[in-house]
């Protein structure tokens, strides 16, 4: 079986998995209601005690949860953006006349995967103009109760991207390398704020940078990642996807089509689809 077979099969088992915790959830959720319920005031009173205490603290916990309110804050936009609320991301050269577009959630790990093993490919065909690259960021795997990680990943690229077009491409890959990309089946590191922070710390033109820090704790970019995401959501696709000039990129397989993982596989089906434009 092929690598690229493999990643498929893999992300395929991922969703079936993914169903089956969410059934087991709620089987727990029943059956504690049944155990704990004579002690649910308790729970209850406990809470309260804490809010209280987070609320006489302040922060930003003392004004619930941000992302809620998000929708209906200012829209800001990060520079380097362009179209309509920002949500068109694209680094090169003006005049590259192919573009390769990658969607991809930041706690996804195949994405994080993907990157790791295409990254400096990617990078030395842009810097070439060979293509431009446009990314397409989503948030899906924060839905329900999964957390927000992704979100939270994507406001702190924005404040990155701000920054500059290779801030953000540096911080990119620190957020997807393998020492700081979380586990998919651990904490949502990508949640907390200081972590991703930490992060940033190893890209030169984010430690230390005052404006960029406040960008990330105060949410600067929320109502853009909300745009950023619903515009991901309209293409409907599944992440990993690559494409170059809108047709994506891959092996057939019997769930769809496999992202290149190798740089031997990627440089041949791009190759491929810029001699199928001639």
């Amino acid at each position: 079986m092929s690598n690229r077979n493999t990643q498929s099969n893999k992300q395929a088992a991922r969703t079936r998995l993914r169903a089956e915790r969410e059934r087991q959830k709620k089987k727990e959720s029943v059956r504690w209601q049944l155990i704990a319920g004579g002690a649910l005031v308790a729970v209850l009173a406990v809470a309260g005690a804490i809010g209280v205490a987070v609320a006489t603290s302040g922060g930003e916990s003392a004004g619930g949860d941000p992302w809620a309110k998000a929708s209906n804050a200012e829209l800001v936009r990060p520079a380097h953006t362009t179209g309509r609320n920002g949500t068109d991301l694209v680094i090169g050269k003006k005049d590259a006349t192919h573009t390769l577009t990658l969607f991809a959630d930041p706690r996804c790990p195949f994405c994080a995967t993907l990157d790791q093993n295409l990254n400096e490919t990617i990078q030395k065909d842009v810097s070439t103009g060979k293509y431009k690259v446009s990314f397409r960021l989503g948030t899906f795997l924060d839905d329900g109760t999964r957390g927000t990680g992704s979100k939270n990943a994507l406001s702190a690229m924005g404040a990155a991207l701000d920054v500059g077009t290779d801030a953000f491409l540096s911080y990119k890959s620190a957020l997807f390398s393998k020492e700081y990309h979380p586990e998919e089946a651990g904490p949502d590191k990508f949640a907390d704020n200081e972590y991703l922070l930490k992060v940033a710390d190893t890209v030169p033109a984010l430690k230390g940078n005052a404006k960029f820090r406040d960008a990330v704790k105060s949410g600067t970019y929320r109502r853009w990642v909300l745009e950023v995401s619903k515009r991901f959501d309209s293409f409907k696709v599944p992440t990993p996807t690559v494409k170059l000039d809108g047709k994506v990129l891959g092996t057939d397989t019997p769930n769809g089509k496999a992202a290149p993982f190798s740089p031997g596989a990627f440089n041949a089906e791009v190759d491929k689809a810029m001699k199928a434009k001639l």
